[in-house]
């Protein structure tokens, strides 16, 4: 997890959200990472999570991530966990419930759902308060700063969903 809270400051540095997120193996080896690029790559699919599975499946050769556990510093969106699924991942680790948008345990439980054909371990709350405060302060400085041009920063309430 300390990788991807690293990795979060990383996108958070770089205008992005400060997500992030690491996927190993049974072995706990690192064979992918990600973190958010929304911002940077304009492409509203660049979550943490959705590049870290496609670097994986690129490294692996192969969509099938069984063995894998992937550590996210907030809990995933519907998309993620849609990509999460499908991966097949065995564990996902995250640190701080999204009470916007999680979709793993605290809006929608994509996981657990008919829906779903694929179970898998989840463990959340992970170093919850650093990834709480990493969040919180990124947010705090965007709407601290003067405005330019596109430039979208939430009000406090819809900051993340954060508890």
């Amino acid at each position: 997890m300390s990788r991807a809270i690293a990795l979060a400051a990383a996108a958070g540095n770089a205008g992005d959200v400060p997500v992030g997120a690491v996927l190993v193996d049974a072995n706990g080896k690192l064979i992918a990472e990600g973190e958010n690029r929304r911002e940077r790559d304009c492409d509203p699919t660049a979550h943490a999570e959705v590049l870290a599975l496609r670097r994986a499946g690129q490294v692996l050769q192969t969509w099938h991530l069984e063995q894998c556990t992937l550590y996210v510093t907030l809990e995933p969106c519907a998309m993620c966990a849609g990509a999460i699924i499908q991966s097949r991942i065995s564990t996902l680790v995250y640190g701080v419930d999204d009470t916007k948008t999680g979709a793993i345990r605290t809006v929608a439980n994509l996981p657990d759902s008919a829906c779903s054909n694929h179970k898998l371990s989840v463990m959340g709350g992970i170093l919850e308060s650093t990834c709480r405060q990493q969040l919180q302060s990124w947010f705090a400085l965007r709407r601290s700063q003067p405005h330019t041009k596109g430039d979208r920063v939430l009000p406090p309430e819809q900051d993340a969903g954060l508890k």
